[in-house]
């Protein structure tokens, strides 16, 4: 009895291994799991050279390389969001870059706007709203309607002039385009008063808050990616991506007492007319002062 307890015991653990070795192998060639095979997370090389707006990004500096490392492996293997972002860029590009080169900014900062807001209609914790983040002061200073009924913070191109005139009076102020772009963050007095506290001159050698250590190298991680996406592993088709609805444009200089009536003249529904005029934000365009609009009518 005790001899036949052996032999079990033995082929036990004989058969133990051997289960453990074809499991594995057959997870191995299972096309359901494939996972721990083909999916590797890599280290990444940073390109031999980096700018913004035509201004050399100092990678040699180890601190600098560190930070843009961050960067890129933060928003290579965020992988949701990186895709959505590519297929978003491809829709909205197209509107911003034109407008750029119209209000002569560089056309990099079509990457700072995409930093910003991801391209969607939300506003942030601080109440900065629309594609180019903008807080109600500053849109008023600049000229842009808001309030209740009119938010041109939502209008591509009035926000798009804005942030351009911005940005160039913070480069005449401060000296450079990457310094213009981390005032945009952090605003060009507080960019001002920390490089004169630390008697430096660029954004590479300041000590700054940790959201605008961060900013810069984060338009530059996404224009990089964006720019070359299958070097990072983003994979897909043309017709994966994102396109702009073709529109006409409706000029309207008196009251609309109720947008969802309007639209149906036009053939649309409130939702859609709602998706191309977004910086209307009632049911209803007050304009007392009877101000000239552009409506953004689909066409089907």
């Amino acid at each position: 009895m005790k001899f036949l307890k052996h032999i079990i015991f033995f082929i036990c653990i004989g058969i133990v291994p051997v289960l453990f070795y074809n499991a594995i192998h057959k997870s191995d060639s299972d096309p359901e799991i494939q996972t721990h095979r083909s999916y590797k997370i890599k280290s990444i090389k940073l390109p031999d050279s980096l700018n913004l707006a035509g201004e050399r990004v100092p990678i040699e500096i180890n601190d600098v390389k560190e930070r843009m490392e961050r960067e890129l492996l933060v928003n290579t293997y965020w992988q949701s969001n990186g895709i959505l972002l590519l297929k978003r860029a491809h829709k909205y590009f197209p509107i911003i870059e034109p407008l750029l080169k119209k209000y002569n900014l560089p056309d990099d900062f079509k990457f700072l706007a995409l930093a910003e807001s991801g391209f969607t209609d939300e506003t942030s914790s601080a109440g900065a709203a629309g594609m180019w983040h903008f807080m109600k002061r500053t849109g008023k200073e600049y000229g842009l309607e808001i309030n209740n009924n009119v938010d041109e913070r939502y209008n591509i191109e009035k926000a798009t002039a804005v942030a351009a005139a911005y940005l160039i009076k913070s480069k005449e102020r401060l000296g450079s385009w990457t310094l213009a772009a981390a005032a945009y963050n952090a605003g060009n007095y507080g960019i001002s008063k920390r490089l004169a506290a630390q008697r430096v001159d660029n954004y590479y050698d300041a000590k700054l808050p940790n959201e605008t250590e961060r900013y810069v190298f984060r338009i530059l991680a996404l224009k990089e990616i964006i720019s070359n996406p299958r070097k990072y592993g983003f994979v897909f088709d043309k017709s994966d991506l994102y396109t702009v609805e073709k529109t006409r444009t409706v000029m309207v200089d008196t009251v609309i007492t109720n947008i969802t009536l309007f639209a149906e003249k036009f053939g649309i529904n409130y939702k859609e007319f709602k998706i191309h005029n977004p910086w209307l934000r009632e049911n209803k365009l007050r304009n007392r002062s009877r101000k000239l609009y552009e409506i953004k009518i689909p066409i089907k």
